[in-house]
């Protein structure tokens, strides 16, 4: 048992904020009034974003070396929650305040938002950064919310 709440990395510094944060955006989009997104967009976004976080966070995180999330020697539950939940929550949020008319607003928010979260979970000593410069994920963020999600959305809904 004891082996089991070690490699959850429960102790790390910020592991808390990472759990709290995941968890909340999580339950956010999960029971938010849906505006325009159906669960089917829901659940291919959810598991599409998802799996690009998770591709993202092996290369950068674990391939390069350049970020650290609790004990860099494990994969902890703040780990495993903040990639599994965070961005496909926000893009979930983002889809459901999404609309062509105010799609610069809202995408540049939700960057904005991104980079918040980011920012926290460095302060709270939860993400280190060695290689990775904190403003490089600013423009990610808005390549993302401006550009790449907006064509996964299109596609989603058979707009293509």
């Amino acid at each position: 048992m004891g082996t089991i709440i070690k490699n959850l990395d429960l102790h790390s510094d910020g592991t808390w904020a990472a759990i709290l944060l995941s968890l909340l955006l999580f339950f956010y989009a999960l029971f938010m009034p849906k505006r325009i997104m159906t669960w089917r967009e829901f659940y291919i976004t959810f598991g599409v974003v998802g799996y690009g976080a998770w591709i993202a966070d092996s290369i950068i995180g674990k391939m390069l070396d350049l970020v650290d999330y609790g004990n860099p020697s494990i994969t902890g539950i703040g780990e495993f929650l903040s990639y599994s939940l965070i961005p496909s929550s926000l893009a979930v949020i983002h889809f459901n305040y999404f609309h062509t008319t105010n799609r610069w607003i809202i995408g540049s928010l939700f960057a904005l938002f991104s980079t918040l979260i980011e920012w926290i979970l460095i302060q709270v000593g939860y993400e280190n950064l060695h290689g990775w410069g904190f403003w490089i994920s600013i423009p990610i963020y808005l390549i993302v919310f401006l550009f790449v999600l907006p064509i996964h959305y299109r596609f989603i809904q058979k707009r293509w």
